[in-house]
């Protein structure tokens, strides 16, 4: 009789693999057994359909299962089996595990949700093999309950005949159970004094819909949820969580709802009614009517549905089209997830705390996408993607990498045997609690991988970065090499690996990547081939007065950039007269940041395509401080999306060195004339927008031309402006260049650590 041992990996493990590989074997009559072993999922198949067998377990796999491979040898057996039965894991790792990502709730579990005499009715954590929480559960591997934070509720009699009946949707389910032995809910007041009811989610939508502010706890961490209709609730929000602008994501009940108020194309759609259920980014509809302050000025805001059964239940008890649900965290540092923290700290920010025993062992804050031009983009790469791999085995399959990502809107990335594991996000390193985290999350997703050295350690190239002296110390730790990588060439390998290029010239454009002449960059043009790459072109180098704190207060950089253009005494009248309430101290500072310039004093050099469409939002007084990353942008784009007009700034190069330069102080010099003149300012944004655009795209054009490249790509945080990235793609196309984007990344920092992984893997490799 026929023997095969058959290995099988990706995410196999807590998606049902196992009983459908149970059921196959039963209709094939094939005898053996199927077990986690560690990291992979072992079969020994015996029969006489083996080939068909193997062959229906690809064809015919869980519907959250995705195989990266399967490996089967015929094996000598002295052994017959006369039975095929599912064996207990092994803790014996071989292979890379997959995890999968914490998931939506499923069609089958929302219909028992909703059936009045199904036992788990309104149940708030109801789950099977096909949804709930995943990721941000696990403790260890191989992913079987006892090392989950499920481990904390045993299962009752009839959970438990569910969990080992092979023929059950929840078959080792980890996250099964129901109100007899799962997590509970509670609900507390300011006090932390419990509030007892019957129903909390029933109570907790009452005190929401009296305009109080509700911390609510869910799969991965905890949100802030208030009414969307009630300017003064979302105002207050702001004032106590201290964020003025920054738009709030809101969730709706279904796509109906939403369409209400928002313009959805099928794609996004899609991505919304998903299973990975991630905040997407649309346009709002002329019957958009909620608050300005829900997303002040910007002509998109993010929305999501229901995606866990407490989201669910929490539209049955309202008629409230939507809520605000945004993280709560403590700006700039992570989500919080421990009870005692969210009552603690979120102290004086809710008034109310619907809150769940179960721990959460990893927090995931949610996904966040945009289309752009029939594209996805990821703005934010987390809950339902993390940590699924990227393939990366076209650029190395036997070293072991740790790529710690930059600065803002981190994430790190771990490569093993071919597969490349995004963190999830991290956040902003600067922040101390959120470097820990990024430390705790190094440790967590090397333990799933069963990953315990590393041949390399790659980080960026700035030096001052907590990442850049944490890589040293993992690199000394591991006796790993550490590799410097350059920001905008990690973001082009990214670009490379999404479109599976080679070779390409492209465009990275953001607010900051420290160059390797020790200047910040942010608005190249470069060629690359993975493993080097040459800088061709740029935006003028442009002085910023005081470094960063020009970034907040970007009416100091656009002053730099017209220092040379205007008499020093036409400028300081232009700005007291025009942008004083733009600068922390008035004329006061517009005097000092003349003076600094004049001495040529704390004024450090950037080429930031982001920093100069923050000077043209500062110019045509849009936005004057930086309150959220990207904001003064984002405006700008927004005033912009509302014109039709074709108005047009032309474009002077220059040369710095051997460089080919865009001027960037002639870009502004005519935005200052336009609006001087009277122009409308929608008008003037969206040529200033042009501008900016068709000057990147004529130095790729002819940087593509130089290095006789068929291939051009655009990259960095400012290709999530819609506008600029279709300018820039109708230019390059027009020129017969193949134009290439982020399409299963991001544009932005986020992916920044996918593209160390691969460089620094390629060039070892």
């Amino acid at each position: 009789m026929e023997t095969v041992k058959v290995r099988i990996q990706g995410i196999v493990q807590g998606v049902g693999f196992r009983p459908n590989t149970y059921r196959i074997a039963k209709n094939l009559n094939i005898n053996g057994y199927v077990r986690n072993l560690g990291n992979l999922v072992e079969i020994i198949a015996q029969g006489e359909n083996i080939n068909e067998f193997i062959e229906s377990l690809s064809n015919e796999k869980p519907p959250v299962c995705k195989i990266n491979s399967i490996e089967y040898e015929n094996i000598d057996c002295n052994k017959m089996f006369y039975d095929f039965k599912i064996l207990e894991s092994s803790l014996n790792s071989s292979g890379t595990s997959v995890i999968p990502p914490d998931l939506g709730l499923c069609e089958n579990c929302l219909k028992e949700l909703r059936d009045k005499n199904n036992r788990r009715y309104r149940f708030p954590f109801i789950a099977c093999t096909d949804c709930g929480p995943r990721f941000s559960v696990i403790n260890s591997i191989p992913y079987d309950r006892n090392r989950t934070t499920m481990d904390d509720f045993p299962l009752c009699e009839e959970c438990l005949i569910e969990y080992e009946n092979p023929l059950d949707r929840r078959y080792h389910a980890e996250a099964s159970c129901c109100d007899k032995c799962g997590p509970s809910l509670s609900l507390y007041n300011s006090e932390s004094d419990e509030i007892f009811d019957t129903n909390p989610i029933k109570k907790a939508v009452e005190l929401l819909d009296d305009g109080n502010i509700m911390a609510m706890k869910g799969i991965g961490g905890t949100h802030l949820v208030c009414k969307v209709t009630d300017d003064d609730i979302i105002l207050n929000l702001r004032k106590r969580l201290n964020r003025p602008n920054q738009p709030f994501a809101i969730m709706s009940s279904d796509i109906e709802t939403i369409k209400t108020f928002a313009e959805i194309n099928e794609l996004e759609e899609n991505s919304l009614k998903s299973i990975e259920s991630p905040i997407v980014v649309v346009k709002k509809n002329k019957n958009y009517s909620f608050p300005d302050s829900l997303a002040p000025i910007l002509h998109n805001i993010g929305v999501i549905l229901p995606h866990s059964p407490i989201h669910h239940l929490l539209f049955d008890y309202t008629t409230e089209p939507a809520y605000v649900m945004t993280s709560a965290n403590i700006p700039g540092e992570p989500m919080l997830i421990n009870n005692k923290d969210i009552l603690n700290e979120l102290n004086g920010i809710a008034d109310y705390f619907l809150l769940h025993n179960r721990k959460i062992a990893n927090r995931c804050d949610d996904s966040v996408i945009r289309y752009i031009d029939g594209k996805l983009s990821f703005i934010r790469r987390s809950r339902g993607y993390t940590p699924s791999p990227y393939n990366l085995k076209k650029y190395s399959n036997d070293l072991n990498v740790l790529a710690l990502g930059s600065e803002l809107d981190l994430t790190f990335t771990i490569l093993k045997n071919g597969l490349g594991f995004v963190s999830q996000h991290i956040g902003n390193t600067n922040k101390f609690k959120t470097y820990q985290f990024l430390q705790d999350g190094i440790k967590h997703l090397s333990g799933i991988t069963s990953t315990n050295n590393f041949d390399l350690i790659a980080v960026d190239m700035h030096p001052q970065f907590f990442t850049s002296s944490l890589g040293v110390e993992l690199s000394e730790k591991y006796g790993a090499e550490l590799q410097k990588i350059q920001h905008h060439h990690a973001h082009g390998a990214v670009l490379a690996f999404d479109n599976n290029v080679d070779e390409l010239v492209f465009i990275g454009a953001d607010g900051v990547g420290y160059g390797d002449d020790k200047v910040a960059w942010g608005g190249e043009i470069l060629y690359s081939d993975i493993g080097s790459y040459e800088r061709i072109a740029s935006l003028s180098p442009q002085k910023i007065p005081g470094g960063d704190i020009s970034t907040k207060y970007p009416a100091r950089f656009l002053l730099s950039i017209l220092y040379d253009v205007y008499d020093k005494e036409e400028l300081r009248i232009l700005f007291l007269n025009n942008y004083a309430n733009f600068f922390k101290y008035g004329e006061k500072e517009i005097n000092m940041v003349i003076k600094q310039l004049e001495k040529d004093f704390n004024v450090p050099i950037t080429t930031s395509a982001g920093r100069v469409l923050d000077s043209i939002s500062v110019a045509l007084g849009i936005c004057g401080k930086r309150t959220y990353e990207g904001e003064a942008s984002m405006k700008l784009e927004s005033i912009a999306y509302k014109s039709n007009n074709n108005l047009k700034i032309d474009l002077e190069f220059k040369k710095h060195g051997n460089r080919p330069v865009l001027d960037t102080t002639a870009i502004l010099k005519q935005v200052i004339e336009m609006k001087n003149k009277g122009l409308n300012i929608k008008d003037i944004a969206k040529a200033a927008q042009d501008a900016v655009a068709i000057g990147l795209g004529k130095m790729a054009v002819d940087g593509a031309n130089l290095k006789n490249i068929d291939v051009i790509g655009a990259t960095g945080g400012v290709m999530y402006n819609e506008a600029i990235s279709n300018s820039i793609k109708e230019h390059v196309e027009k020129q017969g260049f193949k134009f290439i984007r982020n399409n299963n990344s991001c544009a932005g920092d986020g992916s920044v650590s996918l593209g160390q992984a691969i460089i620094s893997a390629y060039r070892k490799g």
